[in-house]
């Protein structure tokens, strides 16, 4: 059978990832041992180790009801378990949207969020801050039977009166289909659980998969979180459809408002046509069953205005019994491995490059600085045996003139100082005002008055205005943190320039930095706003009252989420365009001490010229051993950044 997956590549992704870790881990190491480390540059460094250590790849499978996810899901991620990890029998479906995942300080378990906190305030995000929130059950990975069991509470419902579900959101009392099964008995069954997380130690979900199990329109439009931050996170989405329903309204309704939207992280949106297998008919031929498929798939794509080569046919129930049965013609007949292969070339390598791109930038600022130091180093070492030497045959007159003019350099360095203290405090204000703008508090505040406002307006006018103005003081606040940014890397280069010109400190260009992203980010929720509250809200299930203000919680929690980012993106920023400063004011100060004394020493004849120049060649060597080892160690990283999938896939198949 192939083995050429994304199973497989998503292991030697996991595996190229483990080893660029090992190697930015070795270059923060040998800068502690070697004390050129400074707090700047290990903060930057432990970020990438952190964001390295925990780098998830995230796949969203979304669809309407009984349109096979979960058996797909199985069939992609867990054939080699031997069992079905995800509940996919007939009647049995997944219920809530569903997150896999592994997380080795809890233990395996299936912990459900109650279908009650919809009435509570706070995201599925918050909550997940929140243990006491969730019903949490242990799960048996040594059972098949046990573990088979718990699972089967996704699919938990009960039943509850009109007044209950609408207030959850769940039901709109005046739909016709919702009053003819309210009025057999007064009750309706809806899903018992709001939200379900699995921690599963599956080895995929060990090396940082992350999967999404997002189950029918209603799930989707009436968890805001989902649009907002969950499917746009996705890595990947897959859209799935069934060959024995065809395109319904509802699965073009999730197209056009919530897949084919969607950007951000995601790179891929595939579209998955399962149950093909439905096709197979023993009184037809080859040839026609392929043209009922082809057929399928003219008309899906045709509703969903996509190419015929986006739609991938499969029968994910036949694939998983391939896999089990390790059956190579039934695994061809069933079409998976063209779907994995397709969605392997377009999310691993995306991934990766994403990965490469920013550990490679956050190494080269941290590699750039410290040979820069050392460099500067060397010449001021250098500097300092080049004088020794020209003292050679002086008499002490001159060696009195040079201490002299050693002296004035470092009062002039220490004037230099005073004016460098002075600048600082400039920017010390500058970021406190920058901070004010891009602050979390001043966030919460805005948000809190929204709330506030949102709560005494009894109109869909109000509510408009409202989170239209909550957009306007946000967007306000990032233009003004931009523009501090702007003036502080302005001010900041223009010391860099004058400490260059006058002490022959090393040119340096403090690093730029931006809020564009974020910016695009908000600009992005803003645009979802005004289509939910335009368009999505009138086919929902709830008032739009209760709508608007459940959307605005998710959406805030988003917010801050970003400026969270942006936030902490922006101190690491502050740091690094002081810190080099700081470095080199602190080394240029050291190294005037140094020759002052080897002057004064020798001045003193405390001890021969040629022992101190014999002395200061010795550093300038460990010196160049130590630019030479760096550079050692950064080609190293710069080779395990270089590997890709594929010279594996060339590998497997020589």
């Amino acid at each position: 059978m192939p083995s050429n997956t994304l199973v497989d590549d998503f292991e030697h992704y996991s595996a190229w990832r483990d080893a660029v870790y090992v190697r930015v881990e070795a270059l923060r190491d040998w800068l502690t041992a070697q004390e050129l480390d400074d707090a700047e540059s290990e903060l930057r460094l432990n970020q990438l180790l952190g964001r390295l250590q925990e780098d998830k790849l995230n796949v969203a499978f979304v669809a309407e009801f009984s349109r096979g996810k979960s058996e797909l899901i199985n069939a992609i991620f867990f054939s080699d378990y031997r069992q079905r990890v995800l509940p996919s029998s007939a009647g049995r479906t997944t219920m809530c949207p569903t997150e896999l995942y592994f997380d080795p300080i809890r233990r395996p378990s299936l912990r459900l969020l109650p279908i009650e906190t919809k009435t509570r305030e706070g995201s599925i995000a918050d909550f997940k801050h929140d243990t006491d929130a969730w019903t949490e059950f242990p799960l048996n990975i040594d059972s098949a039977d046990e573990m088979s069991a718990a699972l089967m509470r996704l699919a938990d419902t009960m039943p509850v009166d009109a007044a209950t579900a609408e207030s959850y959101g769940l039901i709109n009392p005046n739909d016709e289909e919702t009053a003819r099964s309210l009025a057999r008995d007064g009750s309706i069954a809806i899903p018992r659980w709001r939200h379900a997380l699995i921690n599963f130690p599956h080895p995929l979900l060990k090396q940082g998969l992350v999967i999404l199990d997002t189950p029918g329109l209603n799930a989707i439009g009436t968890e805001p979180e989902l649009t907002l931050s969950m499917l746009p996170s996705a890595h990947a989405v897959l859209f799935l459809l069934a060959a024995d329903t065809g395109v319904t309204k509802s699965d073009i309704e999730i197209w056009r408002h919530y897949i084919a939207p969607v950007q951000g992280a995601s790179r891929a949106r595939l579209v998955v046509l399962n149950k093909i297998d439905g096709l197979w008919d023993e009184l037809k031929s080859a040839t026609e069953i392929e043209a009922e498929i082809a057929k399928q798939i003219a008309s899906s794509a045709a509703l969903l205005e996509l190419p015929t080569s986006q739609i991938y046919p499969v029968s994910a129930q036949k694939a998983l019994v391939a896999k089990v049965r390790h059956d190579a013609d039934l695994l061809a007949r069933s079409r998976l491995p063209e779907l994995e292969a397709a969605l392997s070339q377009e999310l691993i390598p995306c991934k990766q490059a994403l990965v490469s791109e920013s550990t490679q930038a956050g190494v080269e600022d941290v590699v750039i600085k410290t040979t820069e130091l050392l460099e500067t180093r060397l010449s001021n070492i250098q500097d300092q045996v080049d004088e020794l030497h020209g003292l050679r045959g002086k008499n002490r007159d001159v060696i009195q003139h040079m201490m002299t003019s050693a002296n004035e350099d470092k009062q002039h360095f220490e004037r230099g100082l005073q004016q460098f203290n002075a600048l600082r405090n400039v920017f010390a204000s500058q970021v406190e005002v920058l901070r004010q703008r891009l602050g979390m508090q001043t966030l919460r505040e805005e948000v809190r008055r929204t709330r506030q406002t949102m709560e005494k307006s009894h109109f869909s006018t109000g509510l408009l205005e409202a989170m239209g103005h909550f957009f306007r003081q946000v967007d306000d606040n990032l233009n003004g943190a931009a523009a501090s940014i702007k003036e502080i890397r302005a001010m900041m280069t223009a010391m860099y320039q004058k400490f260059s010109d006058e002490h022959g400190l090393a040119a340096v260009n403090p690093p730029d930095h931006s809020l564009r992203k974020y910016r695009k980010e908000m600009a992005r929720l803003e645009r979802i706003f005004d289509e939910r509250f335009n368009t999505v809200f009138k086919m929902l299930t709830m008032g739009q009252h209760q709508l608007t203000a459940r959307f605005f919680e998710s959406l805030a929690s988003k917010v801050v989420q970003v400026f969270d980012l942006a936030n902490s993106e922006t101190e690491s920023w502050l740091k690094a365009l002081i810190a080099p400063m700081e470095t080199q004011v602190r080394e240029h100060k050291i190294q005037l001490k140094r020759r002052l004394e080897s002057v004064s020493r020798i001045h003193a004849a405390t001890e021969t010229l040629d022992e101190r120049i014999a002395e200061l060649e010795t550093s300038i060597g460990m010196v160049r051993d130590q630019i030479d080892h760096l550079a050692r160690i950064n080609t190293h990283i710069a080779d395990a950044l270089a590997d890709n999938l594929n010279r594996e896939r060339l590998a497997r198949m020589a």
